[in-house]
């Protein structure tokens, strides 16, 4: 009689069911990988757009009018600005959508909004930028 060889039935279920739990465990942490680099996208264009109010400021004397950063994929911004005061806010779009940032002439940096497990305990708004589940500030 000739040597079976090969992989039995259950061995292949063992494997799938292995597999199947390591991508239970991997799917998640790499999508919030991916929000937190997202995060990052409009945390750069706010500080950038803060610096851009400020030489605005120092060469028209007023916030009024200040440019605003560009929207893209997943962030979509808003600037304010009068006289002496003014707000830029990035508010999440498509991937991103729930979250929303901004910040002021005095660089008080407030998250308005964030998906469901991002919040902080103590609720929102919160005077910082939450960039990681649970309510981590930046």
């Amino acid at each position: 009689m000739r040597n079976q060889r090969g992989f039995t039935l259950i061995e292949v279920m063992i494997v799938v069911a292995i597999v199947a739990i390591l991508a239970a465990v991997a799917l998640p942490i790499y999508t919030d990988y991916i929000t937190r680099s997202r995060l990052t996208e409009a945390k750069a264009n706010l500080s950038t757009g803060r610096v851009r109010a400020e030489q605005w400021f120092q060469d028209q004397r007023t916030y009024a009018g200040l440019p605003c950063p560009g929207a893209t994929q997943y962030w979509a911004y808003a600037c304010n600005g009068d006289a002496t005061t003014y707000s830029i806010t990035a508010t999440g779009q498509d991937a991103m959508a729930g979250f929303v940032f901004t910040i002021d002439q005095t660089n008080t940096r407030q998250t308005t909004g964030t998906r469901a497990g991002w919040a902080p305990t103590s609720g929102l708004p919160v005077n910082c930028w939450v960039v990681r589940k649970g309510g981590s500030c930046s």
